[in-house]
């Protein structure tokens, strides 16, 4: 479709890129290996080694390229910010339209599984028109240049986009920052907003509670887990993403040490990302935030956030979904999220799977998916 304002787009990496990249993996000097025998210093240095190595030898970009062009893309200025996004329609003319936002360190390449499913469903009346934003400052998306681009801001502007790709009423998905995002569409256009579904929950206690039952403590003892050994990049990114930035910008192995181990941390993986998700799948978001040189812009978002209503996510009044999986960050329990969804319709509580829904269990969140909208169509 044509529209005013908006480009057709392709992903068209340079060969003088990955001449580049090539060159830099090539001569990368490491450190010294870690002092013990599991990831607890961070990702151990074969590990990184072995991934590296082949990237440099084996990985196929110009294949992945080719992947992530089958989907069609543009680009569109919003507050005068490029925003790059996918659109995949639906063949069904009464398909709902659906925002898809991934978070970090995601990218669009996350949703490349769940995309046939959702816009071709068996049954039509499943069907969904998906649109697939970057997030400022990730993949093909603009970086800001001045502050001011948190969750509130972009979620207004993919209400923007929505309405020049002339969708009036939609639903939102996302995990991890797109949960925060499609949080915040909910709440600041609930006329629009069919409903929100998300993959990540985050919800403490109701204040001045005491007692916690056997689900409840495990909850506050992931969340503690999490803030005490697994909240390090968190902390940077909030604080110092600058700084952060000139190592992964510069560094293609320190860009992928530094996405690989939240693969391993936040996903159903055994203690070994690369045989659960494959080598192609992980470079896939490592190769997109290096070509796209996303390492400072990316984690500046979580400066922004941190600046946001002091990081609180706002209450969503509308229909709202949940489907927590057991290997994700934060594992609330029901009533924890009542609080910030009010209408909750669905919620429910997987076997297996992480942080990375759409691409450990792309079938179980789109069942879910189907499943939580088809009475909002």
């Amino acid at each position: 479709m044509t529209v005013p304002g908006i480009e057709s787009f392709a992903v068209d990496v340079p060969t003088s890129a990955l001449e580049d990249l090539q060159r830099r993996l090539a001569v990368t000097r490491w450190p010294e290996r870690e002092t013990v025998r599991d990831w607890s210093q961070g990702v151990p240095l074969h590990h990184v080694q072995d991934l590296c190595r082949y990237w440099l030898h084996e990985y196929d970009w110009p294949a992945r390229q080719t992947l992530l062009n089958s989907v069609p893309q543009f680009v569109t200025h919003v507050d005068g910010l490029p925003i790059h996004f996918m659109h995949a329609r639906s063949p069904h003319p009464d398909a709902l339209p659906l925002l898809l936002t991934h978070g970090w360190p995601g990218s669009v390449a996350e949703f490349l599984a769940v995309i046939q499913p959702l816009t071709v469903p068996d049954d039509p009346r499943d069907a969904f028109h998906v649109v697939i934003p970057s997030l400022p400052g990730y993949g093909w998306s603009g970086k800001p240049d001045l502050t001011g681009w948190g969750l509130a801001r972009i979620a207004d502007a993919w209400a923007e986009l929505m309405t020049r790709l002339g969708y009036g009423r939609f639903g939102a998905q996302g995990g991890d920052i797109g949960s925060g995002v499609s949080a915040h569409l909910g709440a600041r256009h609930p006329t629009r907003v069919v409903g929100v579904h998300v993959n990540m929950v985050i919800a403490g206690p109701p204040p001045g509670q005491t007692e916690f039952s056997d689900v409840e403590r495990r909850a506050l003892e992931a969340e503690r887990r999490y803030r005490a050994v697994d909240s390090g990049y968190n902390k940077l990114q909030r604080t110092r993403p600058q700084t952060v930035g000139y190592g992964l910008s510069d560094s293609p192995s320190g860009q992928c040490a530094w996405i690989l181990e939240k693969f391993w941390a936040w996903s159903d993986c055994d203690g070994d990302p690369v045989a659960a998700l494959g080598r192609d799948r992980i470079l896939d978001h490592i190769a997109i935030y290096w070509f796209t040189g996303s390492g400072a812009s990316s984690a500046r978002l979580y400066w922004e956030m941190a600046q946001e209503r002091g990081g609180r996510l706002p209450k969503v009044p509308v229909p709202a979904g949940a489907s927590l999986f057991p290997h994700d960050i934060y594992r609330p329990p029901q009533d924890w999220a009542a609080a910030q969804f009010p209408d909750l319709r669905m919620w429910r509580e997987h076997e297996r799977g992480g942080h990375f829904a759409a691409m450990e269990q792309p079938d179980a969140l789109v069942s879910d998916i189907r499943e939580f909208f088809r009475p909002l169509r």
